[in-house]
C-alpha cells in the first residue's frame, strides 16, 4: 500500500536512508522534517507492508527561472529486502500522480553516479539521462 507519510514513520524512513541509501542522518532530524513539510509544494509517500514502512519517496515542486515547473524527486529508496517487487515503480507512479494533480507534467531526479542499478531502473520507467552533473557543497 502506498500512502502519505506520517510523522510516526520517521524511524523506518531514517533506517532506510541509513542502511539502503548510505546517508547518515539522525532520527530526530527526519521526524522534524516530516513534521514541517510544506504540503503546498512537497509530499512524502511511503510503501507500507503490514504496517511496516519498506520504502519512501520525497517529491517537491521544482521551479527555476528558465524552465516550466517540474516535480523533483528529492529521495527514493526501498529497503533492500523488498526490492525487485515493483515497490519503487509504485512509489514513482504515486509521485507522478501527485505532480499531475499539481498541474505539472515533467519529472526530474538526480542519482549518484555509482548507483548503476538505480539508473537502469529509472530508464526502464521512461526517465532519460539529460546531462552529467557534478554536485558541489560548501560548509558554512
Amino acid at each position: 500500500m502506498i500512502r502519505e507519510a506520517r510523522i510516526t514513520d520517521y524511524e523506518r524512513i531514517q533506517s532506510i536512508c541509513e542502511l539502503d541509501l548510505g546517508y547518515e542522518c539522525e532520527k530526530e532530524l527526519v521526524k522534524l522534517r516530516l513534521a514541517n513539510l510544506d504540503h503546498n509544494r512537497e509530499c512524502v509517500f511511503v510503501a507500507d507492508e503490514g504496517s511496516k514502512v519498506i520504502g519512501f519517496i520525497h517529491v517537491e515542486i521544482y521551479e527555476i527561472l528558465y524552465a516550466p515547473s517540474m516535480a523533483n524527486i528529492l529521495g527514493i529508496a526501498v529497503s533492500s529486502e523488498y526490492r525487485r517487487q515493483g515497490i519503487g515503480k509504485l512509489l514513482l507512479s504515486k509521485a507522478e500522480e501527485w505532480a499531475k494533480c499539481k498541474g505539472i507534467n515533467k519529472m526530474r531526479l538526480s542519482s549518484g553516479a555509482v548507483r548503476k542499478e538505480a539508473h537502469e531502473f529509472y530508464r526502464g520507467l521512461g526517465y532519460n539521462d539529460e546531462k552529467p552533473q557534478i554536485r558541489f557543497i560548501k560548509s558554512l
